[in-house]
């Protein structure tokens, strides 16, 4: 079978809703893959690691957070916290080892939050245009009166579905989550790659990041010309090479 076509595993949640997500043995440390918001484990990125992976025996893991992709629930119930939680399941019932978690947009806060439960068992991460803190820096005033009358706020999107929307609930769990404000305490190496054209995360929350990592081997990446996907050929060849260098 293709890689597209390979059977998803599940792990069921104590609430009944079952988690997909497919993990491809090899040699350590495993690759784990977040997608960003609204996205799943069928990415273009996701996808061409897996391949990469594959290809050179790597171990991959790649997951959809419930009410995404593959998995049970609905998208709209989901909150930081749960998809956090949602990836420590998935992990657990793959009894995977030392893992680098690459995390993309959302899944770049997400990777710190799983980072910082996990401990000494993550090897390396990598963010790809990584977006702590956005329920913070990307609602003003208005959007958060939105919120706070309706319990919502939807937006138009430019990546295929429309509209793009956050709840009340996501919103809170994403303040109760902020990161760039303080130290983040997490030690392991750490890759930062981000487009300077990104209309919807500012490259400079990298460096933010960057500054805010406990961790003394933090890297940021800049791509000039690049975009907040980063799908581009040129693009996942510098991803994959990220990578490499670090599952060495």
């Amino acid at each position: 079978m293709t890689l597209l076509e390979a059977a998803a595993q599940c792990v069921t949640r104590a609430d009944g809703v079952r988690l997909a997500y497919r993990h491809s043995p090899g040699r350590g440390p495993t690759l784990v893959f977040l997608p960003g918001y609204k996205s799943d484990m069928q990415g273009g990125k996701a996808q061409a690691l897996a391949a990469w992976a594959a290809a050179h025996g790597v171990a991959m893991l790649r997951m959809d957070y419930s009410g995404c992709g593959e998995s049970d629930g609905r998208f709209e119930d989901g909150t930081l916290d749960m998809w956090r939680d949602d990836v420590l399941a998935v992990l657990a019932e793959a009894k995977v080892g030392p893992i680098i978690l690459i995390g993309s947009s959302m899944g770049g806060w997400l990777m710190l939050l799983v980072a910082e439960k996990l401990g000494n068992q993550v090897a390396a991460m990598v963010g790809i245009a990584a977006a702590p803190d956005f329920t913070d820096w990307d609602f003003d005033a208005a959007d958060r009166a939105t919120i706070a009358a309706t319990g919502r706020i939807e937006r138009p999107s430019d990546y295929g579905y429309d509209p793009m929307l956050i709840t009340q609930d996501f919103w809170q769990s994403g303040q109760t989550n902020l990161r760039l404000a303080g130290q983040v305490a997490i030690d392991c190496p750490v890759r930062l790659i981000h487009g300077q054209c990104d209309p919807d995360v500012p490259w400079e929350t990298s460096l933010k990041l960057a500054d805010a990592l406990r961790s003394s081997d933090v890297q940021t990446i800049l791509v000039k010309d690049g975009d907040h996907r980063l799908s581009r050929d040129q693009d996942i060849a510098l991803l994959i090479d990220v990578v490499a260098k670090l599952a060495c």
